[in-house]
Formats: C-alpha cells, sequence, structure tokens
C-alpha cells in the first residue's frame, strides 16, 4: 500500500508540527509542556496522548485541537470500519461550568462526527443561566434523571421527564435547566457536526478542564 494512503497518526502529525517549526524535542517539550521522553514515543507512535493532554499542546502551541487529529494534506479520509470505544464515568474528560458538569466519553477515539457526554445540570432559570448557548451541528438529549426544561431561541420552553428526549438544531440558542421541584438533573447528550472542530467549538464553551 503506498504511503499516505492511511491517515496519519498523532506521531506523525506530532513530528510534522516539529519539522516545520524548525524545534528539537527539547524545544518542543520547553513549549508543550509534555516531557522529552513522552514526546519521543509519541513520535514513534509507541504512545498516545490523554484528551486534557492534547488540549494542553493545543493551547501552549497555539493551535486548533482539529490540528491534532490531521486526516491528511489532501483532505481525503479513509473510510474508517470495526472501531470500538468503551466509556465510563471513571474515564471521561470532566469540564465544570456555571451551569453544567461535562463528562466527555470515549475520548480515545479520533475525528468522531459524534461527541456523547454526560451532563450534569444545576442552572434553576433561564435568567440564572445567562446566554442562549450556540455552537455548529446538532444534538440528542435524552434526561436521565430529574426534570429538564429546555429553552431555546424560536421556540415556547418545554418540560422534559425522566426517559424523555429532545432533537434540535444545535445552532439555534438553547439552554437546559433544571425543572420546578428539582435540584439537579442528569442527561445524556449526543452532539454531530460534518463540520471538523467540533469538540473545539464545544470546549470553547466550556473553559478549562477540570479533571
Amino acid at each position: 500500500m503506498a504511503e499516505g494512503s492511511n491517515p496519519p497518526t498523532l506521531g506523525t502529525v506530532m513530528r510534522g508540527i516539529r519539522a516545520r517549526n524548525g524545534w528539537t524535542l527539547k524545544q518542543m517539550s520547553t513549549r508543550s509542556g509534555i516531557p522529552v521522553s513522552t514526546l519521543s514515543k509519541v513520535e514513534h507512535d509507541r504512545l498516545t496522548l490523554s484528551y486534557d493532554k492534547l488540549q494542553q499542546v493545543s493551547q501552549r502551541l497555539n493551535i486548533r485541537m482539529s490540528d491534532l487529529f490531521a486526516e491528511g494534506a489532501d483532505g481525503n479520509v479513509q473510510q474508517v470500519t470495526g472501531r470500538r470505544s468503551i466509556g465510563a464515568m471513571d474515564d471521561a474528560v470532566r469540564v465544570t461550568t456555571a451551569n453544567y458538569d461535562y463528562h466527555y466519553l470515549c475520548t480515545d477515539l479520533r475525528r468522531k462526527r459524534m461527541i456523547p457526554l454526560i451532563t450534569r445540570i444545576r442552572a434553576h432559570s433561564a435568567r440564572e443561566f445567562g446566554e442562549l448557548v450556540r455552537h455548529p451541528g446538532e444534538e440528542f438529549i435524552y434526561v436521565i434523571e430529574g426534570r429538564v426544561e429546555v429553552h431555546t431561541e424560536f421556540y415556547d420552553p418545554v418540560v422534559l421527564d425522566a426517559g424523555q428526549t429532545i432533537y434540535l438544531d444545535s445552532s439555534m440558542g438553547h439552554a437546559y435547566v433544571v425543572a420546578e421541584g428539582y435540584d439537579e438533573a442528569l442527561v445524556l447528550g449526543v452532539c454531530s457536526s460534518a463540520e471538523e472542530g467540533l469538540m473545539d467549538s464545544l470546549m470553547s464553551l466550556h473553559g478549562e478542564v477540570a479533571a
């Protein structure tokens, strides 16, 4: 099979970034905050980086997260079949904001078109929530526990009980708050977009990774 017919590995991408900037491993380590020994193993495909470390590299090198998940210079992506990821809350990337606790699942898979997450909702009113959220794509929400009031830009608020769902256009302003009579609510969400950088868009809304 000709070289370049497969999507590049993270090691190939990291080597390319270092080569384009003319950095030594030590210089790359200083700039990214990743130890030299770890970088060497990553570049030789003997080790990968957790999602929080990838975000650290993205922020410190001032590059988009999607640049670390490059799919080849020609933009052609080989069809991926048979891959899978087992997710667990203990392995999730947790992001805490004033309104939500997000738990991103299956972060070991790159180039995902769907972003699965478990979210604990804390805000109790649209006023407390603040400005409606917007990002590319669509999303699906399933209420696991509690009761959720969904506010959207173009529709009247709707209340969802445990076991109910909503599917909406994520570019429409939206907010999920806890319905009256409950302290918190827990939902399963799936965000999807045909555009690259969906994870970047979501993370930019949330702030820093908490754990």
